[in-house]
């Protein structure tokens, strides 16, 4: 019994359905790279197009949400903490420059960004930018926050983790996503202050919302589910 299938598809470029014991019911999700499904032992290819189509719309709509949208010149980042555009550059090659208003990626005359090439190395210029302000804006807030609230911790670490904000072992080292910088910052400061609150208490208890209610003027929740909104991806 095969635990993997791939089908190509013109809408997802392709469907991922995986077998597993335990499931009753056919599960669809829509990830950026295609169409993921779950379904139980025996369950035909036929019977779960079957059910794909009559999703199928509602399934796009999902998907277009998550999928990475491409990268050309109207492509901009904006916020309070990280800016960044592009321009059509003089050289043949992409180059990068930094200074008060911003970052620039300046692209070649004839670029093509229709190729998955220029595509990848667009967003991998565009992480190592994310990393670097990141390096050298959110430790030293992360040390004032500590300082002004009595916390302490072992020592922080920059990551490009996109599946979460951050996070704190319990040796008290704290990782903190680079993509912070997109948020608006009392979100940046709620993400650092719930870590910073895991120094203490290493669940999410009671003691722990008490806690970061006491930190965030009893705003906790509600800054939670503001935060849910964002992704993080650009």
């Amino acid at each position: 019994m095969a635990t993997k299938r791939v089908i190509t598809d013109t809408d997802f470029g392709q469907i991922i359905i995986r077998t597993r014991l335990t499931a009753r019911n056919i599960s669809m999700r829509t990830k950026p790279d295609g169409l993921h499904v779950t379904v139980p032992p025996r369950c035909l290819t036929s019977k779960v197009m079957e059910v794909i189509e009559e999703y199928r719309p509602r399934l796009l709509e999902n998907w277009k949400k998550v999928v990475p949208q491409a990268l050309d010149l109207n492509f901009r980042l904006d916020t309070p903490c990280f800016k960044l555009h592009m321009e059509l550059g003089r050289y043949s090659r992409f180059t990068l420059r930094s200074d008060e208003e911003g970052i620039t990626i300046f692209c070649p005359p004839f670029v093509d960004f229709s190729q998955k090439a220029v595509q990848d190395l667009l967003r991998n210029a565009i992480l190592r930018a994310l990393k670097k302000s990141a390096q050298a804006y959110l430790p030293p807030l992360l040390g004032e926050l500590a300082e002004h609230y009595g916390f302490k911790y072992k020592k922080v670490k920059i990551t490009g983790s996109k599946s979460r904000w951050g996070s704190c072992s319990a040796t008290g080292s704290i990782n903190l996503s680079c993509y912070l910088m997109l948020l608006p910052p009392h979100l940046m400061d709620y993400v650092l202050l719930h870590e910073l609150t895991h120094t203490r208490e290493m669940n999410h208890g009671p003691k722990f919302w008490e806690i970061l209610d006491e930190l965030t003027e009893g705003k906790a929740h509600s800054l939670r589910a503001e935060l849910k909104n964002f992704r993080t991806d650009f």
